[in-house]
């Protein structure tokens, strides 16, 4: 099945975004939201993924968001931090930074650290709940799985991303990270990417965001 970024590229021009929500093998039609201006605050939360280890500051991808953007994107990202710790850290962020949109991209470690799903798929669901609550729209990034074929560098994201974001009816960035992270020339290292890695996941996302309705382009 073609990757999501492929089907984006087979589209051609942005003004054809309205039809690869429909294309075979794109996934299914993803929520619509309302746009986020630029110069609005966006939380990026998450570990060292999001705090962009394996690259200088301003090549991880919430400051490359940033620049395609014009959003004013928060690196919430703190490396080694389990989905329960971003659980706790999420209220006082929110309450400081009042974001118009929070992109959650976590998991990665729980994952590593064979910590139940359960447990995992809770406080992600968790935090998507939170963010919403508070007003703001949810963008969730699916992090890849744990597994033997994930170290030989074939990533599938864990079915709780998706399983979330049906429930809560909020978009979801699928094989962001599995894309980047199943190449070495956009690794760092094994578990981390480069500067190109990031700045392929940051556009890849922001294709997302404007596939949903997040950002006009």
């Amino acid at each position: 099945m073609p990757s999501r970024r492929h089907c984006l590229q087979a589209l051609g021009a942005a003004g054809a975004l309205g039809l690869a929500l429909a294309l075979p093998g794109c996934g299914r039609e993803r929520p619509r939201s309302r746009p986020v201006p630029a110069g609005a605050v966006v939380l990026a939360l998450g570990d060292s993924l999001t705090w962009g280890t394996g690259a200088p500051p301003d090549a991880s991808y919430p400051a490359v968001l940033a620049r395609l953007t014009g959003w004013q994107v928060v690196n919430a990202g703190v490396p080694g931090d389990t989905s329960a710790q971003g659980l706790a850290r999420l209220p006082a962020l929110l309450a400081e930074h009042r974001p118009a949109l929070v992109i959650v991209s976590i998991g990665g470690n729980d994952f590593l650290r064979r910590l139940p799903d359960t447990e995992t798929r809770t406080n992600v669901r968790a935090i998507c709940e939170q963010a919403l609550k508070s007003g703001a729209q949810v963008l969730l990034a699916a992090v890849p799985r744990a597994t033997v074929a994930a170290a030989m560098g074939q990533m599938t994201d864990h079915t709780l991303y998706a399983e979330i974001a049906d429930q809560l009816h909020i978009p979801l960035q699928r094989e962001g990270w599995g894309e980047v992270l199943a190449d070495a020339d956009l690794r760092s290292d094994a578990v981390h990417a480069n500067a190109r890695g990031y700045e392929e996941f940051a556009r890849s996302l922001m294709g997302t965001a404007v596939a949903v309705g997040l950002l006009a382009r």
